[in-house]
């Protein structure tokens, strides 16, 4: 399995929608900021967004920069891991496919944050937390703000605007609101 494949049911499992009209669609009523809206607030919630992390990951592919989102995430499930060997395992993973420096999705690091593979033996759950901060502020000040300008979300955010005001969306609205007010 890829990290594509493996990390993201994992990290974000499937969400329940609560409330929904009398044909069983989401409710429009319930106003939380979702989609776009939310993914503009802050890279973690665009990063708790399943949809938010796939177009961010488009976004960051088209920038030669995907590595730091799949090693964020993969730092995420890491921290999850139960069981030594597993983390062991994990931990080489993760080391080798970013960290070292015959990474084939090598990340980048300071120098000196670098692991030494020796650490592999004895991992624990927060072992790449200082490296996963350095690349989350390496997302949040510089291609995250360039995301929010980008054709990707732009069109997403607009996509998004037109389904909202469609006449299905305002009729399904309309159904939920007689549910709710009656």
């Amino acid at each position: 399995l890829s990290w594509n494949e493996a990390l993201l049911p994992a990290v974000f499992p499937p969400v329940r929608q609560e409330i929904n009209d009398s044909e069983g669609h989401p409710s429009s009523s319930h106003q939380t900021l979702k989609g776009t809206s939310k993914w503009a607030t802050s890279l973690e919630n665009l990063l708790e967004d399943p949809e938010g992390v796939k177009r961010f990951r488009e976004f960051l592919k088209k920038e030669f920069s995907e590595e730091n989102v799949l090693f964020w995430l993969a730092c995420e499930e890491f921290k999850k891991t139960q069981g030594k060997k597993q983390m062991q395992e994990k931990a080489k993973e993760i080391y080798m496919t970013f960290l070292s420096s015959k990474a084939s999705s090598q990340v980048n690091v300071e120098g000196q944050s670098r692991l030494n593979e020796t650490i592999l033996e004895t991992p624990h759950p927060l072992m790449f937390q200082k490296l996963q901060d350095q690349i989350f502020n390496l997302m949040k000040y510089d291609s995250y703000s360039r995301f929010l300008k980008s054709d990707i979300f732009l069109n997403h955010k607009k996509s998004e605007e037109q389904e909202e005001n469609s006449p299905e969306a305002q009729t399904a609205a309309k159904r939920a609101s007689r549910i709710y007010n009656t």
